[in-house]
């Protein structure tokens, strides 16, 4: 017993390091804030001992550290996320059947995320790259370069009722018909400290990461598109971040992009991770959403449904007063402009209707449709 308390001591001190981080955040306003914190939490300690312990670089795999019970990083609702650690100098082959979605991408990390520094992107592209068989398979190989540390994939999803996931795994041809050490003390004492030093790092890092990038900015106001810092492949984004009152909401209107696959807007909470978005509708791709006829998609977020009443574009702040926004564009065939980006009007909740030239009431029956949907999609798609 005392030899098992001795190992994962580490991690049970990580974790009470990492409760007063959660449960002292400087953003915390009410016990709400704080309970979703402790939830937050959660999905911290189960990443941390997923990467730490599911992974092996001999026998790699692609795991999903997050979704929708290990939040981070501002996620997006309309992406899976797969990661694999690499080994500098080993080779890899990734193999699978692309599916349906609007975007698969790519990207070959250096180094990590941490509260003082970004990783460094070493490589990035999309499937417009690969080599598709008529069935959609591919085979591609990388050798991991001098720095190289992790392969992410992600896979984006612009339409949840009718695109459909892909298959996908990585493979070490040097390792393959070998069998798997045993674990053993040391190898177990490591991975503990691996989880450990993660879940603190992580909570620090996205604390502090919104702060060079979406606090920078006036609330209530959305950047001009961009690409997105890190070297993702084609993808521009817009960022932002909201501080509404209770009564208080804002219109967002950007043209609808036909040049890309995937375009959509979120919104998130001050632990920089998405909010419900299986429940909810905190976020919408222009599949979901509703364009009206002058070529533009406007939103709405605010607590208050907008007007009285939800309405298609509502993005609900499930009782955030603040948090990030963003806007993304994936899989481009151009260069976007700032007459491509967003631009934002503050008004009174009770004023949307006014503030909109198609106000365009939803009854309860018809919203819980698409919330009915969302549940659905999310069931479908999502692994955890």
């Amino acid at each position: 017993m005392s030899e098992a308390l001795g190992l994962t001591k580490v991690l049970q001190d990580a974790i009470a390091e990492a409760e007063e981080l959660v449960a002292n955040a400087p953003f915390i306003r009410t016990e709400a804030d704080r309970l979703e914190g402790y939830d937050y939490l959660a999905g911290r300690i189960r990443m941390a001992v997923q990467t730490a312990f599911d992974y092996d670089l001999e026998h790699p795999l692609f795991i999903n550290p997050t979704h929708q019970f290990s939040r981070q990083g501002l996620d997006n609702p309309d992406a899976v996320y797969l990661h694999a650690y690499l080994k500098e100098g080993v080779e890899y082959v990734v193999r699978g059947r692309r599916g349906t979605s609007a975007d698969l991408s790519f990207q070959v990390m250096g180094g990590s995320y941490s509260a003082d520094a970004a990783a460094t992107s070493m490589l990035a592209f999309d499937d417009r790259e690969l080599d598709l068989a008529d069935d959609g398979s591919f085979e591609l190989t990388y050798t991991a370069e001098p720095g190289a540390r992790t392969m992410i994939v992600r896979e984006v999803f612009n339409d949840w009722d009718t695109e459909e996931r892909g298959t996908l795994w990585i493979e070490r041809p040097d390792t393959l018909g070998r069998p798997r050490r045993p674990p053993n003390r040391e190898l177990l004492a490591k991975k503990y400290d691996v989880a450990a030093r993660s879940l603190v790092g992580s909570i620090r890092t996205w604390f502090a990461f919104p702060h060079f990038f979406q606090y920078q900015e006036p609330a209530n106001t959305l950047t001009v598109p961009a690409r997105t810092p890190g070297g993702l492949s084609s993808q521009f984004s817009s960022i932002g971040h909201y501080d509404l009152a209770e009564d208080e909401a804002l219109v967002v209107s950007v043209p609808r992009c036909d040049d890309c696959t995937y375009q959509a807007i979120q919104v998130g909470s001050d632990w920089y991770a998405s909010t419900d978005y299986e429940t909810h509708q905190t976020s919408l791709t222009k599949a979901q959403a509703v364009t009206d006829p002058d070529g533009v998609l406007r939103f709405v977020v605010s607590e208050r449904p907008p007007g009285g009443a939800p309405i298609a574009n509502w993005l609900e702040t499930t009782g955030h007063r603040t948090g990030p926004m963003m806007l993304r564009w994936q899989r481009l065939e151009r260069d976007l402009t700032a007459a491509d980006g967003p631009t934002v009007e503050k008004v009174r909740a009770d004023d949307v209707a006014s503030a909109l030239p198609h106000y365009a009431p939803l009854t309860a029956e018809q919203y819980a449709a698409r919330i009915t949907a969302r549940q659905r999609a999310v069931a479908r798609r999502m692994i955890s």
